[in-house]
């Protein structure tokens, strides 16, 4: 008869997220995933197989958990340029606050220590940047049928830049210790819509 888990692996998985998210991959020990979940290390290796496994498990969440937001933001009825200034600002006081800059972005700390070398991380942080630019881009579509972004704007272009920038937010508001920084580039950004 098989034994039923002592724990939860929903639970688990969340938990195993924030610590990757805090530390990164390569700084996680397996040691560390034990101790963190508070589960066994058998326990860990047959409910989501390998640590890497288990990292990409938790992309897979970190992406469920905060790609549809954004898709709802932007995909109001209405005025839809306001939507997109209130992503951007959105992103930079995240970026900036003391509270939430430390752990950057998951997937774009990923993007950093991972991809280059792990196609199945490079993947995944793909389709979470295509999950980010598609509205975007769909977003200024709109933006520009409504008259709202002028006819010689390219909004696909625009979107591009506006995902690179807000990816550059994360990165540089991880580090910097001047959250004017991200919040001004942020609003110089936002020139390129008037």
């Amino acid at each position: 008869m098989a034994r039923t888990k002592e724990f939860d692996p929903d639970a688990a998985l969340q938990s195993a997220l924030e610590l990757f998210w805090r530390r990164g991959y390569e700084a996680t020990s397996m040691t560390d995933l034990v101790e963190h979940l508070g589960i066994g290390r058998a326990s860990i290796y047959a409910t989501f197989g390998s640590k890497h496994e288990l990292y990409l498990k938790a992309m897979d969440r970190y992406v469920e958990l905060c790609d549809p937001p954004l898709l709802a933001e932007l995909s109001q009825p209405g005025p839809v340029l306001p939507a997109v200034r209130a992503v951007v600002r959105r992103f930079a006081a995240e970026a900036a606050s003391p509270e939430t800059r430390l752990n950057g972005c998951f997937i774009t700390n990923t993007a950093a220590e991972l991809a280059p070398h792990d196609t199945a991380a490079a993947h995944r942080v793909e389709i979470s940047w295509e999950r980010v630019e598609t509205p975007l881009y769909s977003a200024l579509v709109r933006a520009q049928a409504q008259g709202e972004l002028p006819a010689d704007r390219d909004p696909h272009a625009l979107a591009r830049l506006l995902f690179v920038m807000l990816q550059g937010v994360r990165i540089v508001g991880k580090a910097s210790q001047d959250p004017a920084r991200v919040r001004d580039a942020a609003e110089q950004a936002l020139t390129l819509l008037d």
